[in-house]
């Protein structure tokens, strides 16, 4: 029995160096409950993503546009050996350009926004049908008395008011398209289907012919509004009352400015950049999705994304936490129990809970500066309690918010957070170098004591 005595004593004193161990087990241990906090960021982003959806189906969704494009049916004469083909051959205008202006305004329901658009869209296109057609079929009659100027829209549910098609002096209102209903241009990798609108003017399209058309039109939509560039070659002009916008698409801008107060851009894209024929059958255009000129309104402080990049920094997090209790442990002569640190990291885990919580209502910044100060004195306050001090609760306010300032910093840094976080790191380990440099490590932690072993006196026979 006194053996076993002895042996549980010296078990209950561990050294310095296996406490380490232990605490930084401990910090691994409680990215668990980290992962649990992430999964309901997710689900969050995935309830955003579906309010998004929900709004956008009645104001039109992200918008994509084609325009003025001449559309000719065209027919193949059956042969001995082959049926009779029907098809549509496409004409684009030899000179295009574009004015859209934007006004936006954000739509909410319960604690997502999202922001939509309206638009007022004029598409100029001059035609030039000398020499047309070269790449139709082989023995292709076009019936030029069914041609018709076509415009696409990816989502018409998105009209505001009836879209108008004029030449010359005359005008005719756009409906859905007689020739083609719908055509894809997205290619395979990125479908986008348009709905085709249409219209006749008499007289306009024949062989030879040059003319001017004009379309306006008024959408609204949600999140992002594209051009595609429809003539040989393509202006686009553009502009808006978002403060963020995001400029995409197969062509940057040439031109833009951006102010608090909106944004104007301007796009120039010639034939030999467009990549994509002039004219063909009704498959010609299907290049046409990769020179969509677009711009997003996006929210520059997305909460969601904010919180979740702060979550991926939780184990630097914990791990300088526990580093800063374990420092203030030696150096103090004061045990701290594991169960002290696994209090401290559960308070950690629900800061991050507080920050999505709080960032849904009021923004990520004032979320982080309220979660983050009421965690900072709960440390703090945990510290005086634990090493029965005011004066380490002082050391551990300032250490925990100048920690809590660290992460927010890599935060907004960005760029050059791998860099700061790398440099920070190394200075926090270097500092508990320092602060620990007179430890004997092989020592027992204060407050562990091996009681001395009593002498074995061999029993007589």
């Amino acid at each position: 029995m006194n053996t076993v005595s002895t042996m549980q004593d010296r078990l209950k004193s561990r050294s310095i160096g296996l406490k380490l161990i232990v605490v930084c087990g401990l910090a691994l241990l409680m990215t668990i409950p980290a992962l649990f906090v992430g999964g309901l960021i997710e689900e969050r982003t995935s309830r955003q993503s579906s309010v998004i959806r929900e709004i956008a189906q009645y104001v039109g969704g992200q918008q994509t546009f084609l325009g003025p494009t001449l559309a000719v049916p065209y027919t193949v004469p059956a042969t001995e050996n082959a049926s009779a083909q029907h098809g549509l051959y496409l004409v684009c205008p030899a000179h295009a350009a574009a004015v859209l202006k934007t006004t936006t305004e954000e739509r909410r329901r319960s604690l997502f926004k999202v922001p939509v658009f309206q638009a007022d869209l004029q598409f100029d296109a001059t035609f030039d049908l000398n020499n047309v057609p070269v790449a139709a079929p082989q023995g292709a009659e076009l019936d030029w008395s069914r041609a018709e100027i076509v415009v696409g829209v990816s989502d018409a549910r998105g009209a505001i008011a009836d879209a108008t098609l004029t030449s010359d002096g005359k005008s005719a209102t756009l409906i859905p398209a007689q020739n083609a209903s719908e055509m894809e241009v997205g290619g395979a990798q990125s479908p986008t289907k348009l709905t085709m609108l249409g219209a006749r003017l008499e007289g306009l399209a024949k062989p030879n012919a040059q003319f001017k058309v004009t379309s306006a039109m008024k959408f609204s939509g949600a999140q992002r509004i594209a051009v595609l560039a429809y003539g040989k070659t393509t202006n686009l002009s553009l502009q808006g009352d978002w403060p963020n916008p995001s400029f995409d698409g197969g062509f940057l801008p040439v031109n833009r400015t951006i102010t608090p107060n909106g944004f104007s851009a301007e796009w120039s894209v010639p034939f030999i950049a467009r990549g994509v024929r002039a004219e063909g059958i009704s498959g010609t255009i299907t290049g046409l999705g990769e020179t969509a000129l677009g711009v997003s309104f996006v929210e520059v402080a997305d909460s969601y994304q904010s919180v979740s990049r702060s979550l991926k920094y939780v184990l630097l997090f914990l791990g300088l936490l526990f580093l800063s209790y374990f420092v203030f442990e030696v150096t103090t002569g004061k045990r701290v129990h594991p169960a002290q640190y696994i209090l401290v990291g559960m308070a950690q885990i629900i800061f991050y809970l507080l920050l999505l919580s709080l960032a849904e209502r009021i923004g990520f910044d004032f979320g982080f500066l309220l979660a983050g100060a009421a965690t900072v004195i709960l440390l703090a306050l945990n510290a005086a309690w634990i090493f029965e001090s005011r004066m380490q609760g002082f050391r551990a306010l300032f250490s925990f918010a100048l920690l809590y300032s660290l992460i927010y910093l890599l935060l907004r840094l960005k760029d050059n957070a791998l860099l700061v976080g790398a440099i920070a790191s190394f200075l926090a380990v270097a500092a508990a170098m320092y602060f620990t440099r007179g430890i004997d490590w092989y020592s027992s932690l204060p407050g562990s004591t091996v009681p001395p072993q009593s002498p074995v006196v061999p029993k007589e026979r």
